[in-house]
């Protein structure tokens, strides 16, 4: 391999922003840069609330052209990944039949109901290997096909968010797999449509394009959007699509016994498996089972992130508090440890609104001490989540029969030092943080696995290793935490 770095574009979408990154691999570093960032903003329309797909595909055409200018050598590819279950309708001539629903909808509690009244939780669980949870596929595109009274024409495919962006851009139709395994509707583990299950709810199978792998090179970036944008020839690729898929194919793991934590606003985390886990105890405790880029199973649980500390933050700045995550962590370590934990996961602090307040209520309500200071409350929030995580830990050891020796943990959660330090504490294994980025970075060495510029995902794992430096944690206090986690299961039973 030469020295001169080579380049690609992820477009990575969140469901509250979304960005354009340019990937630059010299064979044996990858270095991101940051292009194009903006908003994803959820519009209601009547009594609908949609994705508005057209401003989100315009966003990405700014990427693009941001991307390309002044690179040499020339950008290679370009890959999408974003948020799981939702997807566009396209026609036969290739027209968008109308935005994409947002997963929140009101209206999918219904098609649930329907559903479960036709398929059993424990068998669709044991058939799709994936929680049954109101926003999944499954139970939206029931809806979309009773909506349609005279039914889906043959001609019209259904697309996940990030194939109905590599549609427009290359002109192929396909469902990628991590994606498409948020969804449902796939045969557990398997990288097959469940015809049975599509059948036995009337769903058309004439909706499903062929499934690809991560890695397929879809095509080429389309001759009418070359002219738009200024560029030249550019492969559109099929990656981890899924942004949960990206992100663990960028864990600097070198061997398999490990934990994953994506912490953001939210944080999934779990276990890569050969096999889903499909199980009455894994479907009451709430894991669910996605593809890997690996072909693998990643068998996880949609835990609580650092939701409650952003919310506690926008509490404070209305009432002219103004403090940085860095002062907000300091003031945190300042305050004395172990004093009052929370349920982070409760339903109470799903809504926006007032955090502290309602943090304030939950410890009085369990009969704890109030954490009236700003680090007082900082502290609850840490300790709490690291709590949680020390319990999902003993799940994943009751549903697998393994213990993982080391937790990594990836996303905008490792800036947050004192998080890492006590999930360490509390689960009694090195915590491994890095890369924060690390979903982009997935996103483009999946494109440079494509070109065979690496062999292997554990080639892309070790040029994570050297290109972000992750820090490990070490666990501390362990017999503190110990006690600490006890308190912790007893008032979350009085919390209950």
């Amino acid at each position: 391999m030469g020295n001169q770095a080579t380049h690609v574009l992820a477009a990575d979408y969140g469901a509250g922003s979304g960005r354009v990154v340019r990937g630059s691999f010299d064979g044996n570093r990858l270095s991101l840069q940051e292009l194009h960032r903006f908003n994803n903003e959820p519009v209601q329309l009547g009594d609908g609330l949609y994705w508005d797909f057209l401003r989100l595909f315009h966003e990405l055409k700014q990427g693009i052209v941001k991307g390309t200018q002044g690179v040499s050598p020339t950008v290679r590819s370009i890959a999408v990944d974003t948020w799981g279950v939702d997807y566009g309708l396209v026609d036969g001539a290739g027209r968008l039949c109308s935005n994409p629903r947002h997963y929140r909808e009101a209206r999918n509690a219904q098609w649930m109901e329907e559903v479960l009244h036709l398929v059993k939780e424990e068998e669709l669980y044991a058939m799709s290997g994936v929680l049954p949870q109101q926003i999944n596929t499954v139970f939206q595109l029931l809806g979309s096909v009773r909506e349609h009274v005279k039914g889906l024409r043959p001609d019209v495919r259904m697309l996940f968010m990030p194939d109905l962006f590599h549609y427009y851009l290359s002109g192929q139709q396909a469902c990628e797999y991590t994606i498409a395994s948020t969804s449902g509707l796939l045969h557990a583990g398997e990288a097959r449509w469940n015809e049975q299950l599509i059948g036995r709810l009337g769903i058309p199978e004439t909706l499903f394009p062929k499934l690809v792998q991560p890695g397929t090179v879809l095509g080429q970036l389309t001759n009418d959007l070359c002219a738009e944008l200024r560029t030249g020839p550019m492969q559109v690729v099929s990656v981890g699509s899924h942004d949960t898929a990206s992100a663990l194919a960028a864990i600097p793991a070198m061997d398999s016994n490990f934990a994953f934590i994506s912490c953001g606003t939210w944080s999934l985390m779990g276990v890569e498996r050969d096999t889903p886990v499909l199980d009455d105890r894994s479907l009451a405790l709430g894991f669910t089972n996605e593809g890997t880029v690996s072909g693998k199973v990643r068998t996880l649980k949609n835990r609580s992130g650092l939701w409650l500390l952003q919310e506690c933050k926008r509490q404070w700045e209305r009432e002219n508090q103004l403090f940085t995550h860095e002062e907000l962590i300091q003031l945190a370590t300042l305050a004395a440890p172990h004093i009052s934990y929370v349920s982070p996961g409760d339903s109470v602090y799903l809504a926006p609104g007032n955090m502290v307040e309602r943090i304030w209520q939950q410890c009085n309500a369990s009969g704890q001490t109030i954490p009236e200071t700003t680090g007082a409350v900082v502290r609850c929030i840490l300790e709490s989540l690291a709590l949680e995580f020390r319990q999902t830990l003993d799940e994943l050891q009751l549903i697998t029969g393994t213990r993982p020796g080391v937790i990594h943990m990836v996303g905008g959660g490792v800036h947050n030092r004192l998080l890492c330090q006590f999930t360490a504490n509390a689960a009694g294994v090195p915590v491994v943080a890095g890369p924060a980025e690390a979903t982009s970075a997935g996103n483009c060495m999946l494109q440079f696995l494509a070109h065979v510029e690496v062999s292997s995902l554990a080639e892309v794992r070790e040029v994570m290793a050297t290109s972000f430096s992750p820090e490990t944690y070490e666990p501390a206090d362990t017999e503190v935490w110990q006690e600490a986690y006890e308190n912790y299961q007893s008032l979350n039973q009085i919390i209950r």
